[in-house]
């Protein structure tokens, strides 16, 4: 799930928002009615509608084909999930406002993709991980969408207390979208 969900926000969502900048369709449409903000919040909305239909698609496939159990806390597996979108779009957002070109934002992104996954536990399982590795996996956004989510999904509502992967997840949002807000360039 934290693998299609960093895919489709490193790579997926500040593409277009950088292309619509660099070909200066935002500076166009601030001439209309319609607010160039709107673009990009429908490109928010359309991206946040495939990542919901992904997590459905693989929690309803892994349960109903492959057998998978059931996750132990559903309203903890829909609020992890929602802060990992949170979080991850947020990131998404902000490379989308610092990248100056729609090449640099692909660079950006596969930059940013590369150590994101190693925290998530895609090369070493976080369980192999050195204490230390472990220690600041639970403090990166994905180390943390990956602790939330497996804890829904074995053993119950995730931790809030302790390495506390919600509020890290919270925080992440926050920070990330304030500073995607605050450094936006229209053009």
């Amino acid at each position: 799930m934290v693998l299609g969900l960093t895919m489709l926000t490193l790579l997926g969502l500040p593409g277009p928002l950088v292309s619509y900048r660099e070909l200066g369709i935002l500076r166009r449409l601030s001439t209309t009615p319609v607010p160039p903000s709107w673009l990009l919040a429908a490109q928010v909305v359309v991206q946040l509608g495939i990542a919901l239909a992904g997590l459905l698609i693989v929690n309803v496939v892994s349960v109903v084909a492959f057998g998978a159990p059931v996750p132990k806390s559903p309203a903890g597996l829909a609020l992890s999930c929602l802060l990992a979108i949170g979080g991850l779009f947020a990131l998404g957002l902000l490379i989308a406002a610092l990248a100056p070109t729609a090449n640099s934002v692909n660079a950006i992104g596969r930059l940013a993709f590369i150590p994101l996954m190693f925290f998530a536990g895609l090369w070493l399982p976080r369980a192999l991980m050195p204490a230390v590795l472990q220690q600041i996996s639970n403090y990166t956004p994905l180390g943390a969408a990956v602790q939330a989510i497996q804890g829904s999904m074995q053993t119950g509502f995730p931790p809030v207390f302790g390495s506390a992967p919600l509020l890290v997840l919270a925080a992440y949002t926050l920070v990330f979208a304030f500073l995607a807000r605050r450094f936006f360039r229209w053009e």
